[in-house]
């Protein structure tokens, strides 16, 4: 059973993110859990004058996020009523990062899957801050739907990395199963000017073989350059359709997180981008 949870704020982005994340997952039984976090809402209200008036809103806002995930979980029946799936709401008073990471522990999610952008959908950025705040210090592979894209099976994957590290049993079976669903080619980019691996990354890439046996695997090496340049011009070049990078120390993603936003360095993602923590989970 797939334990899979999608964030949402009743935004046109959250529900297209979990309208791709139900025909990602058509195939597999699945456990969906919807989760709205509330508490943001209520303590940036301007208004609140007295504990009392605090705890009123509170209510308000609680009953208000109950009602809005029955007419989610209403329109995502409608959309997809598949008998495989499963589906729980949650509207719970706290904020996203802590609410998803106590739900991620609890219930041994397998995968996170939110829209890149929420309500104010700025479309100048890449990540709006939440997606940006889950990817850092959320500890669960997220998968995040950009606002304009529809599904699509992912066919042409690309997964840039420099074969340092040693990759996690559990987030790459995550992988192999969605490759098999959709018998999907995984192109594998490393920029380097150096045509040699070392011992280490040998045994990396031999384990990515092992752990990837149903997938078509093709491996690119690109000369060093801007590594964002480098995917960019990959995703463009081989029409690939979904995204792979790994957030972990010394990783090509790390690297890109270090820098004051995403946007900055001009990764301009324009497909489903999957974030795999490389956590030992169990």
């Amino acid at each position: 059973m797939r334990k899979i949870l999608v964030p949402v704020d009743f935004s046109k982005n959250a529900m297209n993110a979990l309208q791709y994340a139900v025909e990602l997952f058509k195939y597999e039984r699945s456990d969906f859990y919807i989760i709205h976090a509330y508490a943001d809402e209520v303590y940036d209200h301007t208004n609140l004058v007295s504990r009392d008036d605090f705890n009123e809103l509170k209510e308000i806002v609680h009953k208000n996020s109950e009602e809005a995930l029955e007419s989610v979980l209403s329109t995502i029946k409608e959309i997809s009523p598949n008998p495989r799936h499963e589906y729980r709401t949650l509207s719970l008073f706290g904020s996203l990062i802590d609410e998803a990471n106590d739900l991620v522990d609890r219930e041994s999610i397998d995968i996170l899957i939110m829209g890149t952008r929420g309500k104010t959908d700025d479309r100048k950025l890449t990540f709006g801050s939440n997606t940006l705040q889950v990817l850092k210090y959320v500890k669960c592979p997220l998968l995040a739907i950009p606002s304009d894209c529809s599904y699509s099976p992912p066919k042409n994957v690309l997964f840039p990395t420099n074969y340092l590290l040693p990759f996690k049993r559990r987030e790459l079976k995550l992988l192999s199963t969605l490759t098999k669903s959709f018998r999907s080619g995984i192109n594998f980019l490393h920029v380097s000017n150096y045509d040699t691996l070392s011992i280490r990354q040998e045994d990396n890439k031999d384990f990515l073989e092992a752990s990837l046996p149903n997938a078509e695997l093709l491996f690119h090496q690109e000369g060093a350059e801007d590594l964002t340049t480098a995917i960019n011009r990959f995703v463009k070049n081989h029409t690939i359709d979904f995204l792979v990078m790994v957030n972990s120390r010394h990783s090509y993603l790390e690297c890109m997180l270090q820098q004051s936003t995403i946007d900055k360095i001009g990764l301009h993602i324009k497909i489903p981008f999957l974030a795999m923590q490389n956590l030992q989970r169990y």
